[in-house]
């Protein structure tokens, strides 16, 4: 059975909204539709903690909404619509199923020319046959953003107590989505529907680059705060793990990224006159994040194979 996928819907069409009711129909979705800003706008508020994706559409007054979900703690997996035009405001139902116009998916790692987060899908023009694609797309790649990712164009200008709810809220919902779909999908869903253009192996050197130092700075995160009470720890791990799953990330690629910050830790020490014993300890570290991510390849093969 596939689990239920509360979906949060603001579209200025109500063809549109019919359109996208009739596609998203069944026991798969719940959909909740909003007719205003301010109906939307409070829902969300009220059920964010429930709502698994948004489906927007680009106008004038999208700025403003993204801008309002993020002042008050709202970071979700988004697809966004293009705006109405001659060419793609014209929906066609026929025998209650809309007849699909061709789109584009644009989303490439590291972009920040975006206006929530750089994990949303936007689209060119509307095929709405392709919406529950897109929908598992938004969350798959909204499960790979690292809680250090970039702040959307929109709010460069947010000062720093904004940018620490925008990192608590990107981890929190991560975390809440992802147990979601461990324990009704069992990894499986959107979980092992990996994209490979995305892969580190494919991805142009510059991208290496910039995902290898990503994971390394979190890496290092982890390890400094794996032996305190800090309960984020977990989150940390798994948005660790999550990020190094979706680039199918090799686990002797994680034991190099270890190694190569102890030896770090280890100068350091040196210099400071202090023993390097205590470094042995952060194996623990080291097989924590491996047995997670070694059980999300593990779990992320199809049954049926």
């Amino acid at each position: 059975m596939h689990p239920q996928l509360s979906i949060g819907i603001f579209v200025r069409s109500p063809a549109l909204a019919q359109s996208l009711s009739q596609v998203l129909s069944g026991d798969r979705y719940v959909l909740l539709i909003a007719n205003s800003e301010a109906e939307f706008l409070e829902f969300v508020e009220q059920k964010q903690q429930h709502i698994d994706c948004l489906v927007l559409q680009e106008d004038e007054s999208l700025p403003p909404v993204i801008n309002q979900l993020y002042e008050q703690g709202t970071l979700l997996p988004l697809v966004i619509l293009p705006k109405e035009s001659k060419e793609n405001n014209m929906i066609v139902v026929t025998n209650g199923q809309p007849t699909p116009i061709q789109t584009t998916v644009h989303f490439t790692p590291g972009e920040v020319h975006y206006m929530f987060h750089a994990a949303e899908v936007r689209l060119d023009t509307i095929q709405l046959s392709e919406i529950e694609h897109l929908i598992e797309q938004a969350i798959t790649q909204f499960l790979s953003l690292s809680p250090n990712c970039n702040l959307p164009d929109l709010l460069a200008n947010a000062d720093q107590k904004a940018e620490e709810n925008h990192r608590g809220s990107l981890m929190k919902q991560q975390y809440r989505l992802s147990e979601k779909l461990k324990e009704r999908l069992g990894y499986l869903g959107v979980y092992y529907k990996r994209n490979p253009q995305f892969f580190f192996r494919y991805l142009p050197q510059n991208e290496r680059t910039k995902l290898i130092e990503q994971l390394k700075r979190d890496y290092r995160q982890i390890v400094l705060m794996y032996f305190s009470q800090d309960t984020t720890i977990n989150q940390l791990i798994d948005n660790f793990v999550n990020e190094a799953f979706f680039a199918d990330i090799s686990v002797s690629r994680i034991v190099e990224i270890h190694m190569d910050l102890m030896d770090d830790f280890s100068q350091q020490l040196k210099l400071e006159g202090r023993s390097e014993d205590i470094l042995t300890d952060y194996r623990l570290t080291l097989i924590d994040v491996i047995a997670h991510l070694g059980e999300m390849y593990r779990r992320s093969i199809p049954r049926e194979l």
